[in-house]
């Protein structure tokens, strides 16, 4: 014969219940392997673009206030835009575009020749940029693997000369493992050997939160390089210091036809002149 205890039929409180489940569940999960989507949150070697890190820092939609000077409008494109439409550009009033060329010395973008080739084929002045990954290689041998994938200048009116997308890592620490004086030195070490090997100065593209971070807001190339300034908003914000201006602004990357939308801060003639030196 069974003794009866009491309260031993009484059901399970709803908080009792809810603790009991919730252990339950960290329990299993310390068995369960890491999914897919905690293994994916470090992109793979090639895949980064510029403007990558742009929207966790320096905003997420830009829409140029109205009444700006004349500006000329452009885009930026990668692998991830795959082939590109270029005459919907063109017809829309896209006159520039800059298409990725390397990614430290170990990529090159599969669509370079459809977007660099295409652009000009439709009419507009074009160049190529280069993803600086400043912990794998020096910015000499960097500068030397663009020039020869694709990054190069030629006088002929319609390239523009090569852009240095320095900005945040995708792949690893913000400044990837450098001090502001080792991350200078490799920026300086790049323009250096692009110069010699083109005639030209490239252009850095930038982040002034990131270029404070990393470089400890040096000055020293502005003078000589053009800035192309990376932000979403209603205006360019606060400059990295020594540039008084910028030549060119990304400010969205959700864009018509292609995400990534620039403004070059000038009518067309001025961008001739650029690609003219």
């Amino acid at each position: 014969m069974s003794v009866h205890r009491p309260g031993s039929d009484r059901p399970v409180r709803p908080r009792a219940l809810a603790l009991l489940v919730t252990a339950l569940l960290a329990a299993l999960s310390l068995t369960l392997p890491l999914t897919s989507a905690h293994a994916a949150t470090t992109p793979s070697r090639g895949s980064a673009y510029m403007g990558m890190g742009v929207p966790a820092h320096d905003g997420r939609h830009g829409s140029p206030t109205s009444g700006d000077a004349t500006q000329t409008e452009g885009v930026d494109v990668s692998a991830y835009q795959g082939n590109v439409a270029w005459s919907t550009l063109w017809s829309s009033g896209v006159r520039w575009a800059y298409t990725k060329a390397t990614e430290g010395t170990y990529y090159t973008n599969p669509y370079f020749a459809q977007q660099y080739n295409g652009s000009y084929n439709v009419g507009m002045i074009r160049g190529a940029y280069h993803f600086a990954t400043p912990d794998t290689t020096s910015g000499a041998t960097q500068a030397s693997y663009f020039v020869g994938h694709g990054g190069g200048w030629s006088k002929d009116g319609k390239t523009l000369p090569g852009a240095l997308d320095i900005e945040w890592n995708p792949y690893g620490a913000e400044c990837y493992g450098k001090s502001a004086s080792q991350m200078v030195s490799w920026i300086a070490d790049f323009i250096s050997t692009y110069k010699s090997l083109t005639s030209r100065y490239p252009v850095i593209y930038t982040a002034s939160s990131w270029w404070s971070d990393c470089t400890g807001n040096y000055g020293g190339f502005a003078a000589n390089n053009p800035l192309w300034i990376a932000r979403y908003a209603s205006d360019p914000g606060t400059l990295p210091a020594g540039w008084s201006y910028y030549t060119m602004w990304q400010y969205t990357s959700s864009g018509p036809t292609v995400g990534d939308h620039d403004k070059f801060n000038g009518a067309l003639d001025r961008v001739q002149a650029l690609a003219n030196g």
